[in-house]
């Protein structure tokens, strides 16, 4: 089994500055780099772009993922993980928060409600995406994808992303955006080459 270390830099901001990517650290043999257009830059915010299978078993990261609820809002709102990922979901609010899923995929969970300062984890052992609420405050949304392999990243705010150490094979790289779609992109990694891969939101 290998082992792949998956780093998680989070930055809690509202605004939209908030960025988060991911990538695999094991040397590998090729490299995707990639670029998402849109009509907006806007439109570009909290895209996420992954490899959808590769061939081998990730173990998730021991250190946990956090999701904090600050200023009546999830952050970060779209949170993209391994399989096997435990998640602290926060609330840095002076109300109280509830945190559920409707979604099998995150096993219809409810957290339950509490304070400011209390922290309640869960871990997220199916593939998909859940869609993430608080039942005091309707508003309020979040997602969780949870992926296959640490190929993934957040978008730069001018569409740019990579994956570096991918091996070599055939893949298809997939876009997710809560309001716009793209089509799935097929790449064959070489050793040594780097792999260009373009997506438009539509």
């Amino acid at each position: 089994m290998k082992i792949i270390t998956v780093l998680f830099f989070m930055t809690c901001f509202v605004t939209a500055s908030f960025t988060f990517n991911t990538f695999a650290e094991e040397k590998g043999p090729g490299t995707i780099n990639g670029a998402v257009k849109a009509k907006k830059a806007k439109y570009l915010k909290d895209t996420i772009v992954y490899i959808e299978q590769v061939s081998d078993t990730f173990d998730p990261p021991k250190e946990h993922a956090v999701v904090d609820q600050k200023n009546m809002a999830f952050i970060p709102h779209v949170l993209p993980l391994i399989k096997g990922t435990t998640v602290d979901f926060l609330n840095s609010d002076t109300v109280q928060h509830n945190v559920y899923s409707p979604d099998a995929v995150a096993d219809n969970f409810n957290l339950g409600t509490w304070m400011k300062g209390e922290t309640r984890p869960f871990t997220f052992n199916k593939l998909g995406i859940a869609t993430i609420r608080c039942n005091v405050h309707v508003d309020m949304l979040a997602y969780v994808l949870v992926l296959q392999n640490p190929y993934f990243a957040r978008v730069d705010n001018e569409g740019r992303f990579s994956f570096v150490n991918v091996p070599e094979g055939k893949y298809v790289i997939k876009l997710w955006n809560k309001r716009y779609k793209a089509v799935d992109q097929k790449v064959d990694v070489k050793a040594g080459v780097i792999s260009d891969v373009t997506f438009e939101l539509k």
